[in-house]
């Protein structure tokens, strides 16, 4: 990877995402009668989804966290 795109998730971390986002994203996830907090849960879920993949998170990279090594 290059220099602007480096793993910063460990991989306790990274399984974490994964459960989070299939939990968000099944069957299982919290609805609300509010259309907005449904789509931003689907949205969270997305994101925790991708991350746990690439194992990159783009808050760990603003606020210079890096725990790859976990």
């Amino acid at each position: 990877m290059n220099g602007n795109f480096m793993a910063n998730l460990g991989k306790l971390d990274r399984i974490l995402r994964f459960v989070l986002a299939f939990w968000w994203l099944g069957p299982w996830a919290p609805h609300f009668d509010a259309n907005w907090a449904n789509l931003v849960i689907a949205i969270i879920g997305w994101i925790a989804l991708a991350e746990s993949f690439l194992g990159w998170c783009w808050l760990h990279k603003a606020f210079h966290i890096d725990n790859q090594n976990q």
